[in-house]
């Protein structure tokens, strides 16, 4: 049996052979829409194809448009998820090539939320919200995003702590001159049902001093594709209100509550996957046992996952001058989830095999359940200015400013399986769940009790950051591009151990602060007026503990984030170029990149004691076209290619290779509208990612990749009247089984959802 392989047993496309085939099967395939950040939708013109090329960030910290800044920098913007109906983070960031949660967890613990990967690194810390960090492990509706910017390579200089390799920033909707009413409400496969609402109100026209209210929410319940008993439900709202807004002087304040009560999903045995054999002697035959249904879940009734987000800010600009431009932004936000968990004991020893060759007997012990109560604070305050001047014959566009951040993370923690219980009479133990059959789980079972045991950890971390950016114009044809910042962090850490014999809590507390600077650089050649050629580098740094606030004792300290440990460096750099074509419709773009980390912590096979020696190196190929290629046809498209290895340390895979885990070699996606004249629109995606190593921590007998894979959608759409459309979207066409994500010790994966299908009607007055 294939390890990915077509339900009909059909190859749809070969493997990408080189980096040449993609690109031209990119320039090749087309894409849907897009407006500015600046305006409402209006209705479509019957024919006219989707907008989908964005000119500028809405970042002010970038101070050129894109076709001359010199860095990959990827823009999904709203339409485009309407188009394919993105509901969620996660699924938008599919137009980016090789970005996805490909990640399942450690050990027994799952990954929820938007767990990103992006070139060869870990970039779930790195989500941002109209330019400030957004904490918390969950999953972020688009029902009040404008658009995704994707950024790649350096990033340290725009905010701070980062991954290696990039961040990802939502830009929010804003209230704006032009009444209006949108609205949808879908229904599909796996019981979906989602309904929005975009409200826009001019409170005062151009007389007054132009204000304008803004309404979007949501609801959605549905389980999960494919999937036995997983569910999402979640609400939100975000109203926003704008003053001034054709005045010097603008004022916004917007306010975002969203709640989610979800099923989770701790994955499916690997048991039966090309890859899995059986390492203890006596149970070679479940090296040849069946694959487990891709639908079974293997958690229990009473699992949850219950997150509630809520975010204040308010935001002041203020002209000085047609050039000078002040802003002040202050944010209070917060997130809290309550969460638990059960998966399955992936060993072969917990694997019970009462009749071997009867496999409707075999059972699986079911893990400790993975109990998180969290909350995540956040108080922020930016300060920054943009002008424009010249210095003699140099003309600049500048951005500069503060950022104040203060940042808590508190837990508390639960007592596992079997585990003893004191201070609680008559209670000497938390329970257990019973074991699960392996092919036919039931989830309907009592036996764990849920009980706090004083334990916590809290956190805090403040930050003071000053920045600078320019783009200095040298001539007509060459440019230059910069930026520097200084932060200056302080971080406190506190936690309760608990001694699960005397049932004594010990509290411990460490601190580390320090100060970072880090800068970028780049050189842009213009050969016409709206093409570039550019040479960048620039740089990032990760405090010791990262994003996790988890800190613990310096010197002989056996951690991974001990407070004497220098913070984690990042040098990147970029050689690319970008093209507006077909007057300036379409944008096409190629960068080689190499980003080398160093610093990183690694663990002693032998000792087990933690080195601050490793080094790791991602470098390759990132090509794209955006835009339209006629009236009716547009097209979004991207592939990558990347080489991501470890240069000094031990291996992080499952084989003993060097290649670094959860990066595709290979990865493509394309996404194409063609608008007929009859109110008729078609599209069609494809996404392709390659080969992808899992990480190790000693297990053996699993599978230690997942295999390449293709996966194609579609969408028809219909205007029905100016006020009405239908949309049917198709998801996985040919109904393709693959493995969506892995975790660590590769006992459990994520499927892949199976075909389905969505009916959206598209409402606007």
């Amino acid at each position: 049996m294939a390890y990915i392989k077509s339900r009909k047993h059909a190859r749809i496309l070969p493997p990408l052979g080189s980096a040449a085939a993609a690109t031209l099967v990119a320039l090749s395939l087309p894409v849907a829409a897009q407006t500015s950040t600046n305006t409402l939708k209006e209705v479509r013109v019957e024919g006219a194809a989707s907008d989908v090329k964005v000119d500028n960030s809405a970042n002010p910290k970038f101070t050129a448009p894109l076709v001359n800044t010199p860095q990959t920098i990827q823009i999904i913007p709203e339409t485009l998820m309407r188009e394919q109906g993105a509901t969620t983070l996660t699924e938008a960031l599919r137009n980016s090539p090789g970005v996805g949660t490909f990640f399942l967890g450690e050990n027994g613990t799952t990954n929820t939320g938007d767990s990103i990967y992006m070139r060869g690194f870990d970039s779930s810390a790195s989500i941002f919200v109209d330019g400030i960090r957004d904490t918390g492990s969950v999953s972020r509706d688009t029902f009040n995003i404008e658009q995704v910017e994707v950024v790649k390579g350096p990033a340290g200089t725009d905010t701070g702590r980062t991954s290696p390799t990039g961040y990802i920033n939502l830009i929010t909707k804003k209230p704006q001159f032009a009444d209006s009413f949108l609205g949808s409400v879908s229904i599909g496969s796996d019981d979906f049902k989602r309904a929005t609402i975009d409200w826009n109100k001019v409170l005062s026209g151009p007389d007054g001093i132009g204000s304008a209210f803004r309404l979007n929410a949501f609801t959605l319940d549905a389980d999960a594709a494919g999937r036995d008993v997983v569910n999402n439900k979640r609400w939100g709202i975000a109203p926003s209100l704008a003053f001034g807004l054709n005045s010097p002087t603008r004022f916004y304040f917007d306010v975002l509550y969203v709640k989610q009560n979800n099923i989770p999903d701790g994955g499916v045995p690997t048991i039966g996957l090309p890859g899995y054999t059986s390492p203890d002697t006596n149970r070679r035959f479940l090296t040849t046992a069946s694959r487990v249904d891709s639908s079974n879940f293997y958690g229990t009734q009473w699992d949850f996952d219950n997150v509630t987000q809520t975010m204040f800010t308010a935001r002041v600009e203020h002209d000085f001058t047609p050039d000078v431009t002040l802003r002040n932004t202050f944010r209070y936000g917060k997130t809290e989830q309550d969460y638990m968990l059960t998966s399955f004991m992936g060993s072969s020893a917990n694997l019970v095999t009462r009749v071997p060759s009867q496999p409707s007997t075999w059972t699986i012990a079911r893990s400790n359940p993975t109990n998180k109560d969290q909350e995540n604070t956040l108080l922020t305050n930016q300060t920054n200015v943009s002008a424009k001047f010249n210095t003699g014959s140099i003309a600049h566009t500048m951005n500069a400013g503060v950022e104040l951040i203060h940042e808590e993370q508190d837990s508390a923690g639960y007592y596992g399986q079997n585990a003893t219980v004191f201070g609680i009479p008559g209670i000497r133990n938390s329970g257990s769940w019973p074991a699960a059959n392996l092919y036919t789980p039931n989830p309907y079972v009592n036996g764990y009790l849920r009980l706090p045991n004083g334990t916590t950890t809290a956190g805090t971390t403040d930050t003071v950051g000053l920045y600078a950016f320019d783009t200095a114009k040298l001539s007509e044809r060459w440019m230059l591009t910069g930026g520097l910042r200084f932060d200056h962090y302080s971080t406190d850490y506190s936690a309760s151990a608990l001694n699960a014999t005397s049932g004594v809590l010990t509290p411990s507390a460490f601190s580390v602060s320090g100060s970072e600077w880090t800068g970028k650089l780049g050189v842009v050649y213009k050969p016409t007026d709206n093409s570039s050629v550019y040479l960048a580098y620039g740089t990032g740094a990760q405090p010791p503990g990262g994003n996790n606030f988890t800190l613990a004792a310096g010197g002989t300290g056996n951690s991974a984030n001990r407070t004497d440990f220098l913070p984690q460096k990042t040098k990147s750099w970029e050689l690319g170029t970008k093209w507006d074509l077909l007057e300036k419709k379409l944008a096409v773009s190629a960068a080689l990149f190499r980003t080398d980390v160093s610093n990183e912590v690694v663990q002693d096979a032998v000792s087990g004691n933690y080195y601050q020696t490793g080094e790791k190196r991602v470098e390759g190929l990132e090509l794209a076209a955006v835009g339209a290629l006629t009236d009716r046809w547009s097209v979004t498209t991207g592939f990558t290619h990347q080489n991501a290895k470890v240069l000094r340390g031990p291996s992080v895979l499952a084989d003993g290779g060097s290649v670094l885990a959860y990066t595709p070699e290979n990865a493509f996606t394309a996404w194409t509208t063609y608008q007929l004249p009859i109110g008729l629109g078609l599209g069609i995606g494809a996404r392709y990612n390659g080969k992808m190593y899992r990480g190790t921590d000693g297990a053996i007998g699993t599978p230690a990749y997942v295999e390449d894979y293709w996966v194609f959608d579609a969408m028809a759409g219909y205007r029905i009247n100016k006020n009405l459309d239908l949309q049917f979207n198709v998801y996985n066409l040919t109904d393709k089984e693959y493995v969506a994500a892995i975790n660590k010790s590769g006992y459990r994966y994520t499927p892949g959802a199976p075909r389905t299908y969505r009916l959206t009607a598209n409402f606007q007055f």
